[in-house]
């Protein structure tokens, strides 16, 4: 495989490895998504296994279907989940492939922002990393030919974030989404409550003090700050756990959909 390439690392796991399957799941979930009506600048969607957080996921990637044509680039950030990375790591390679084809980044956007302090390039953190390349299947389904700006986010700051977010912002063609589940392995009914809670600051556009709350808050707080510069407003599209979709309630993990526009 070219070095300049990111290969799927949980195709197979996660989603469906075979092609036609992947595009049959994820029309599915699709077809079967809440119909929001909105037009997002930005999406909050989570990254877990496509049983559990698919149908919330959906609810986000439902929104683009009226904007799908006006969408050139998508600038996405997730948590660093295998390897400690101090700032937001791009992964120094050209193109990331799922079974669906081939996303090439945005070397344009890579430019922007390569010489920031908080930024790093790191293949390793990218490798095996799954909050990024779950979205891009439901991408590849929704929008049309894009460029990918994909960031995992590390050690930093809600202001870092936003920093970053600023330079990369661009018009309506370009497409913020930030990859993060909410709470991990609680009981159902405390997991709602505290997932409540979460989205309540969120919709206040208040950052998230505990980072136990949701796994990506690092780049959500990030999020909630330039939506303050940019008077972003914040919609929940959809707010369920692994118990809702595909899981016992014993110990549940908490999805959210979240539109700004």
């Amino acid at each position: 495989m070219a070095s300049n390439v990111r290969s799927p690392a949980v195709a197979g796991l996660f989603y469906p490895l075979d092609k036609q399957q992947l595009k049959h799941e994820v029309h599915h979930l699709l077809a079967n998504a809440i119909d929001a009506n909105c037009k997002p600048k930005a999406l909050i969607v989570p990254h877990a296994g496509y049983q559990y957080s698919g149908p919330v996921a959906a609810s986000a990637y439902a929104c683009l279907d009226s904007i799908r044509a006006v969408i050139q680039r998508v600038v996405l950030l997730g948590p660093a989940h295998r390897l400690a990375v101090q700032g937001l790591a791009l992964p120094g390679v050209e193109v990331f492939d799922t079974p669906l084809g081939s996303v090439e980044l945005d070397q344009n956007l890579v430019n922007k922002i390569a010489h920031l302090p908080q930024i790093v390039i790191s293949r390793e953190a990218h490798d095996l990393e799954h909050s990024l390349e779950v979205q891009l299947p439901f991408l590849q389904s929704v929008l049309g030919k894009f460029t990918l700006l994909p960031l995992a986010v590390g050690f930093t700051s809600a202001e870092a974030v936003a920093d970053v977010l600023a330079r990369v912002w661009g018009g309506d063609e370009t497409l913020i989404i930030v990859s993060s589940d909410l709470s991990h392995y609680l009981p159902y009914s405390i997991a709602q409550r505290m997932d409540q809670e979460t989205m309540q600051s969120i919709i206040q556009l208040q950052k998230l003090v505990e980072h136990d709350r949701a796994c990506g808050s690092i780049a959500i707080n990030g999020l909630i700050v330039a939506a303050q510069q940019h008077h972003l407003t914040p919609h929940v599209l959809d707010l369920r756990n692994s118990g809702d979709t595909a899981g016992s309630h014993e110990r549940v993990v908490g999805y959210a959909a979240v539109a700004f526009d």
